[in-house]
């Protein structure tokens, strides 16, 4: 048996101890085995055991680490997997891959100079809900798509002091939440010929931009995407049309509220959705509970810890990653053009 990859974790706040620990924790395959923190006591509590450093270098010197995941703020992500593969390790990053097209590219080049796995945490492939909408269009029980229309709404009216809402590079909403709606929209979909976004700042004090709305064109449909901080009532995450019928979603898949709750990875009940998406067919107008299969995020860190003994592929290749950021910096250059971008 081959002996489980040990992990040095760069970061320990929200995405780090929320779900990078816990799921690495979950997989058979790999050891979490050294976090980069300068809150060493809050590890001590949380991961008892697992050893504390305060720099990503005495964690790049260990030669006993195999992969180092990055759950840093986002200006930190290049730089940090640089210096990681330069080192000779594997990399996982939290999305977004990079603050910028040109800083992904980097990252990209250097691990496939060196050979070295390369991947980027798109996790909500992996929601329950996305899972249950890829097994109906697989199964073509909508038909053909015409419209798809995609959501994280949020309710934060009160602007938060920290780094994701600052006027920073990588922070904002677009920089958060685009890239899980890109990524999904891509993987069932692929490349749009163009991209019209919308971006701004709703809130009174608000410094990043906290709503984000994107039309990706396709030849025979409409990706519509769309994120904000400012909705009282989120009630949409999907709302697909088909020439058959629609399928419609409401609620946000229960992964990160288990994590937040401390709840075992993959007790019972694990990524199990209570609110099961509704199919509407189109001729009779009948409505019907579609279940979909459970969410599971530990499915990523599966795929990793398969691909880093050569049994299986990167679940995340870094040239998906980087289809995701073209798709994002376009949206950008669409808001300050306030035009088309083609792609």
């Amino acid at each position: 048996m081959t002996a489980p990859a040990n992990v040095a974790l760069v970061g320990f706040g929200y995405a780090g101890r929320t779900f990078h620990a816990p799921l690495i924790d979950a997989c058979p395959g790999l050891n979490l085995h050294t976090v980069v923190t300068g809150r060493p006591d809050a590890l001590a509590e949380a991961w008892p055991g697992v050893r504390a450093v305060a720099t990503l270098d005495a964690a790049l010197a260990d030669a006993a680490i195999d992969l180092v995941v990055i759950a840093t703020p986002n200006d930190l992500h290049a730089p940090q997997a640089i210096a990681a593969l330069e080192a000779g390790k594997a990399v996982v990053i939290d999305k977004p891959f990079a603050v910028s097209l040109e800083e992904a590219r980097e990252v990209a080049a250097v691990a496939d100079a060196r050979g070295l796995l390369l991947s980027v945490f798109h996790n909500r492939r992996w929601d329950a809900d996305f899972l249950a909408l890829k097994a109906e269009l697989h199964a073509n029980r909508l038909g053909p798509v015409r419209t798809f229309e995609s959501r994280f709404d949020r309710f934060r009216p009160e602007v938060r002091d920290r780094w994701r809402e600052k006027a920073q590079p990588g922070g904002g909403i677009w920089h958060d939440l685009g890239p899980h709606l890109i990524d999904q929209a891509l993987v069932l979909f692929g490349r749009p010929l163009g991209i019209t976004c919308d971006l701004a700042v709703l809130r009174d004090g608000g410094e990043a931009i906290d709503w984000a709305d994107a039309v990706l064109r396709y030849a025979d449909k409409r990706v519509v995407l769309h994120a904000d901080m400012t909705t009282p009532a989120p009630d949409v995450r999907f709302a697909v049309h088909g020439a058959r019928a629609s399928w419609l979603k409401s609620g946000l898949d229960v992964q990160e509220d288990q994590l937040k709750a401390g709840l075992p990875v993959g007790r019972e009940g694990w990524g199990v959705d209570p609110l099961p998406a509704v199919r509407v067919d189109g001729a009779s107008g009948r409505r019907e509970v579609a279940p979909g299969p459970p969410g599971d995020y530990r499915a990523y860190y599966d795929g990793i810890a398969r691909a880093l003994v050569g049994e299986g592929p990167n679940p995340v290749p870094a040239a998906e990653a980087l289809s995701v950021m073209e798709v994002l910096e376009a949206g950008i250059e669409s808001d300050h053009r306030r035009a088309e971008v083609l792609l």
